[in-house]
């Protein structure tokens, strides 16, 4: 494999769609070119040629390098459960099964981790390459393998890559995947071995994903251009903690040994938030929870004085974050996950219960891949007996189970990025009243049918400035005054990315140690090797205990300095002190008085209790609460909780924010009868979000444009969404002659430049906090041609109101009884590479759907949606599973696609119909169950 640097030296959400689009327009030329040959070779895309990639699952094969057979079974929706006699034969069969279905997913990961997208896409993707190589996510995965990871993993990872290239090796691409065949059309690229460190650098991915607050840092800074702090503040209100509880409620921490003891309950020995302690981890003030004093001025934390051109600065770097890729789908409000754990004394098993479902962008094949991994006898040589969901192209089980335990994971949603605002002189920078050489690197980047191309990666003591990858952003910084900031005659500025994920560490090692843990001590243990992404982590096990922590590399800042804005990289106070919270100081909970545990990306600690800063962007609660109600209501007065139950609740569609606005929208007058009628659905609604709910598809109109009205306009112009004119009525829908020129005049009017919140549990909670002052600020509306200017919170609903039955009249027809919340909130699974944009034949070969969900934004069934971009589906729970620690046979697991990546596959999509409908299958683990399940076996022999 070519290398993937040479060196010289050392080294938002509403934009989502505009970051699908550049990915996807790589291959429009690729495709019609594709489609342009298929028509003289049509037998080259017989159904026989789809089917020449799918992999044998009978039968028995013959593999270099195994010490004894390995039996591969699989279910009747082809999800393998291997048996090997040791580890080494247990992952090089692992990386052999998952490459038979998914190597092209495989392989498309690893060249966007190692930014060498251009070798298989051509030169449209040199761009991305670029942003790639200049975060450096395969340079850092490779310093881990060299350096950090332990004996036993490194000897995982080369199983795992012999087997990806045992089932490589003798094959053309096109007898791979039907992805290569179409590829071939113009490019003559081959797949290349696997190696150890593809699998390591897919951990960056993930982090990049769940890296923190980065975006609303950004957009804070933005905002103090257009609002006061006090506006601000609105818009970042802290997090409420008098109503939705945090995770870790009845452990303390002990200032004079600097731990958290998860164990006892009281305040004793508790540090109260007064920012300081003793202790490695260094001093700085508490969580604020939002934006705080120092929200609004320059836009730089401590209100620093700020260059000229900062607001441009910051805007293009955000729109440089928007190229880079995103394996897990957007990125904002939404982004999240469910797990909650019960312990046995509220079940009906008598053992603890423990649910998880991820919320990530809706992939096909899923992001998830399904496998059990079994050592037909534990011992000193074979340890691992697990099951769950990994990721194809990495070793192990992520989340799951084995013998012993069960975990789960969701975003904790630590901030470990800060972007830092770089005074640039000559070579160098400016840094604590020097100039300091940039740490520089030359990375090469090979272009499918084209020239080679180098670029220079330049790192600050922060990070790698991100600025250098926009050439309009380079001569913005050149141009900008730069006086007030930073007095000399310098070259500008520019902006580096600090981030934990770039320090090279130790993930991988605890994936494996989470696999073969067998109490809540080695669990524990495992989980402090997990320094990122940083998740909450969930646990259950067989003897009935049930626990929490969190873990992760979480920089400790300095004193003053909360990460909520971006800071002058010149001033060494804002400087990473390099110190990081212990692990013994990290929040965590075992055998909690109350029962349960609730994980849902609400804030881990009370802010008063923990001295250590963890974010000042959590989620606001919304579903870990509606979770937490939904417990307490079944074990109230002794009642117990079945698996069904745990289930049932995975799929809740309840709206929090339509109980706490429908019945204000239902005492307003509405003279319109048009209007009226649309308001009458909200009569007797139970705020549930079904698929076939008109009511639900009402409501949520009304609430993305009380949003516009309230919000949309009043945001800096950098936030403002460019999007398409929404109210334009379809050409096989009729209306009377005024709704057709209202919808037309109202379109053209206001929607063609307007700014959109995404409608998150934030937006939730801005708006509970004003909505019982009628005459609140945020309620006026500008006039336009046809309505007059809102001034109360009833006028500017009433036009909200109005607004939505427009719109929805344009979507789904003027007959409201016809309306439905599914028909809006749609999930089409898309291929994401060659089925994302281009012709519809490939579209057709590679893609599925729509189905009609419901569920939505918040809800506990997070079918989310951005209130910038329409009622589509962007995010979803990816998987679900219910794990039974009394008989685990008993577990219950869903994936949102299926094992396969083969288009035409049976195991193509042959979960989703059941995961649309919130059913779970059977999930055997024991041998005796796996080999009742058994539909097909395949022996991998030596």
């Amino acid at each position: 494999m070519p290398s993937t640097t040479t060196a010289s030296s050392g080294r938002k959400s509403g934009k989502s769609g505009r970051q699908k689009g550049r990915r996807a327009r790589l291959l429009v030329l690729l495709l019609v070119l594709a489609i342009v040959a298929g028509v003289g070779y049509g037998a080259y895309w017989s159904v026989s040629t789809v089917r020449a990639s799918f992999p044998q699952t009978k039968g028995s094969v013959r593999l270099q390098g195994l010490a004894g057979p390995v039996d591969v079974k699989r279910d009747a929706h082809g999800i393998p459960q291997i048996y090997a006699s040791s580890d080494r034969d247990l992952f090089m069969a692992q990386g052999y099964v998952q490459a038979q279905d998914r190597f092209w997913e495989m392989d498309v990961r690893r060249h966007t981790t190692s930014g060498r997208l251009s070798e298989m896409f051509g030169k449209s993707q040199i761009k991305t390459d670029e942003y790639l190589r200049t975060l450096g996510w395969y340079r850092v995965a490779q310093q881990e393998y060299d350096s950090k990871l332990s004996p036993d993993t490194k000897k995982y990872l080369q199983a795992y890559s012999r087997g990806v290239n045992a089932y490589l090796a003798g094959r053309d691409a096109a007898d791979i995947s039907v992805e290569y065949a179409a590829l071939g059309f113009t490019n003559d690229y081959k797949p290349q071995k696997w190696t150890p460190v593809d699998s390591v650098s897919w951990l960056k991915a993930m982090a990049w994903d769940l890296r923190g607050n980065m975006q609303d840092e950004i957009d804070r800074s933005l905002m103090t251009s257009r609002l006061s702090a006090a506006q601000i503040k609105d818009l970042y209100p802290e997090y409420p903690y008098d109503l939705h509880k945090p995770i870790v409620q009845e452990g303390s921490y002990n200032a004079v040994t600097d731990t958290y003891d998860g164990t006892r309950t009281g305040t004793a020995g508790a540090q109260t938030g007064t920012g300081t302690q003793t202790g490695t981890g260094g001093s700085q003030p508490p969580a604020t929870g939002g934006a705080a004093g120092n929200a609004a001025g320059t836009g730089l934390a401590d209100d620093a004085a700020a260059p000229g051109g900062l607001q441009n600065q910051l805007s293009a770097v955000s729109d440089v974050l928007d190229g880079i890729p995103s394996v897990f789908g957007p990125s904002g409000s939404g982004i999240g996950s469910n797990s909650w754990v019960v312990s046995g004394a509220h079940t009906i098993t008598g053992k603890p219960l423990l649910a998880n479902d991820p919320h990530l962008a809706p992939e096909l094949p899923s992001v998830w891949y399904q496998m059990g991994l079994h050592c037909r006898a534990l011992s000193a040589g074979c340890h691992y007996d697990v099951s769950g969901y990994t990721f194809a192209g990495m070793p192990g089980v992520v989340i799951g189970h084995n013998q012993d335990i069960a975990w789960g994971m969701t975003n904790l949603g630590a901030d470990v990025t800060d972007l830092y605002l770089e005074k640039l002189s000559g070579n160098g920078y400016q840094y604590g009243g020097q100039v300091l050489p940039f740490t520089s690197r030359k990375e090469t980047i090979e272009v499918a049918g084209g020239k080679p191309k180098t670029i220079t990666v330049r790192e600050t003591n922060n990070g790698p400035l991100l600025s250098d990858r926009d050439e309009e952003l380079v001569k913005v910084g050149r141009k900008a005054s730069v006086d007030a900031a930073a007095p000399d005659r310098g070259d500008g500025y520019g902006v580096a990315l600090r981030w934990t994920a770039l320090t090279p560490g130790r993930s991988m090692d605890a994936v494996f140690e989470l696999d073969r843990a067998q109490d809540w001590q080695q669990f524990r243990k495992a989980a402090g090797d997990l320094e990122v992404p940083s998740q909450n982590l969930v646990y259950a096990d067989t003897k009935g205990n049930i626990g929490y922590q969190a873990p992760g590399r979480i920089p400790v800042r300095p004193k003053g300095y909360d990460g909520s804005l971006p800071a002058p990289g010149w001033d060494p106070k804002f400087h990473w002190t390099g110190r990081y919270i212990k692990q013994a100081a990290l929040p965590n909970e075992y055998n909690p008085e109350r029962g349960y545990i609730v994980t849902a990306n609400q804030a881990v600690v009370d802010k008063d209790k923990y001295p250590y800063l963890l974010t000042t962007d959590w989620e606001y609660g919304t579903r870990s609460q509606r979770i937490t109600d939904l417990i307490q209501s079944k074990i109230k007065n002794g009642g117990k909780i079945s698996p069904d139950d745990m289930r049932q609740m995975q799929m809740d569609n309840s709206s929090e924010i339509a109980k706490l606005l429908t019945p204000k929208l239902l005492k307003i007058d509405v003279s319109d009868k048009y209007v009226r009628q649309a308001q009458k659905l909200l009569e007797g609604w139970d705020y549930t979000q079904n698929p076939d709910s008109a009511a639900a598809a009402y409501f949520n109109a009304v609430w993305r444009n009380i949003l516009k009205l309230a919000f949309g306009n009043k945001l800096p112009k950098e936030l403002r969404v460019k999007g398409q004119c929404l109210n334009v009525l379809p050409a096989d829908k009729t209306a009377p002659a005024d709704e057709e020129q209202h919808l037309v005049t109202e379109c053209g009017e206001r929607d063609a430049d307007s700014a959109q919140p995404d409608g998150g549990d934030r937006w939730f909670e801005v708006v509970r906090r004003i909505v019982n002052d009628q005459d609140n600020a945020w309620w006026q509306s500008p006039k336009t041609r046809l309505e007059p200017a809102t001034k109360t919170r009833d006028q500017l609903f009433a036009r909200a109101m109005k607004d939505a039955r427009w719109e929805l009249t344009a979507k789904l027809g003027k007959d409201i009884d016809t309306w439905s919340w599914g028909r809006l909130h749609r999930l089409t699974l898309k291929n994401q590479t060659l089925g994302t944009e281009g012709p519809g034949f490939l579209q057709y070969v590679l893609n599925r759907g729509p189905w009609n969900l419901g569920g939505g934004q918040a809800a506990v069934d997070a079918t989310g949606w951005n209130a910038a971009g329409g009622y589509g589906v962007i995010w979803v729970p990816s998987m679900r599973m219910v794990v039974n620690l009394k008989d685990l046979d008993k577990s219950k697991w869903i994936n949102l696609t299926g094992a396969s990546g083969h288009a035409y596959n049976a195991h193509y999509t042959d979960q989703t119909d059941k995961w649309v409908n919130g059913e779970l299958l059977g999930w055997a683990y024991s041998e005796k169950a796996v080999d009742k399940s058994t539909e097909d076996t395949l022996v991998l022999r030596p």
